[in-house]
């Protein structure tokens, strides 16, 4: 909303200072640009810690998939190893 806000009043200093409407429109385009670029920066700035925490979360997940799957494949080996011949 602050991004509109100022779109709205940089467009209305440009036509009050007597800019031609090229310029206007180039103006704003350039401007719209920008504050859509400084929007989705601090969005990202403003996200990052739950960025870092999901990150995280999945490295330990994957972490301990590795850990189970040693686990199971170590308690295959001993049980195929101890089982009764028949």
């Amino acid at each position: 909303m602050t991004e509109f806000l100022f779109l709205l009043a940089f467009t209305m200093v440009l036509f009050v200072t007597g800019i031609s409407f090229i310029g206007i429109v180039v103006a704003m385009c350039v401007g719209f640009a920008v504050m859509a670029f400084a929007g989705m920066l601090g969005m990202i700035i403003k996200m990052l810690p739950w960025i870092l925490f999901i990150a995280i979360v999945i490295w330990i997940l994957r972490g301990r998939d590795n850990a189970a799957r040693k686990c199971r494949d170590f308690c295959y080996k001993h049980a195929r190893r101890n089982k009764d011949p028949r």
